[in-house]
């Protein structure tokens, strides 16, 4: 049963979803993620291999001192809002990823880039963790295919070989398979769970590395619900 977003106190309204567009705009930099990216980071996390607490993931979100306590507090109030609608959403199946829209010569396009770099950022946070498994069981490379294709159609990840543009229609069965595609890696992380062994490799290959987060890419765009 697909049930409407306001329906559910956890899941933010049109007016909010406005207000935390606007802030997020209003203190962009070069590379920042807007709302489509926020989602994406977030939705990449609630399904990932083991939980992230928000004083991780928050850097990746905010990056300038708050005006005043009261601002402060109504932004970590609407982003904790937004990162625990998406569990309660993938529980009811009544996700929808949030995406931009840009301007094309045709017209106005709905874009799955900034949610695909926020996605994919959100797998950076523990790159260790996903690449390592990712190279031992290719069935979590498949079920994450759609929202893969569309990352290298967006040119948010490089591909090893050159691909064909998605058509139309391609595209927008990539993006109806987002729902599916999330439920389906959370699945997977709890039926085959982050061994000890893997959690000690990770850390130890972020010790001798440092960070090897690649660096922002800009993109532009709104939200649409």
């Amino acid at each position: 049963m697909n049930t409407p977003k306001t329906d559910w106190p956890s899941s933010l309204d049109d007016s909010e979803l406005d207000e935390l567009d606007l802030y997020l705009r209003a203190h962009v930099g070069e590379g920042d993620l807007l709302l489509d990216g926020v989602h994406g980071l977030l939705s990449a996390l609630a399904v990932g291999p083991i939980q992230v607490l928000p004083e991780e993931w928050l850097p990746e979100v905010l990056h300038e001192p708050f005006a005043d306590e009261n601002e402060g507090n109504r932004v970590l109030a609407l982003l904790a809002k937004l990162n625990d609608s998406i569990g309660a959403e993938l529980d009811v199946d009544a996700y929808e990823p949030i995406l931009g829209e840009i301007d094309t010569e045709t017209g106005p396009v709905l874009s799955a880039a900034g949610w695909c770099e926020g996605f994919s950022r959100g797998i950076d946070l523990h790159a260790g963790l996903w690449e390592k498994r990712l190279a031992d069981d290719p069935h979590l490379m498949e079920l994450l295919g759609p929202v893969m294709a569309l990352a290298v159609d967006e040119g948010v990840l490089n591909a090893d070989a050159e691909f064909e543009k998605l058509t139309d229609d391609e595209y927008d069965e990539c993006l109806t398979q987002v729902p599916v595609v999330l439920n389906a890696v959370n699945q997977y992380w709890q039926a085959h769970p982050v061994t000890q062994a893997e959690l000690e490799a990770a850390v130890q290959v972020a010790s001798d590395t440092g960070s090897d987060t690649p660096p922002p890419r800009h993109r532009s765009g709104h939200w649409v619900h």
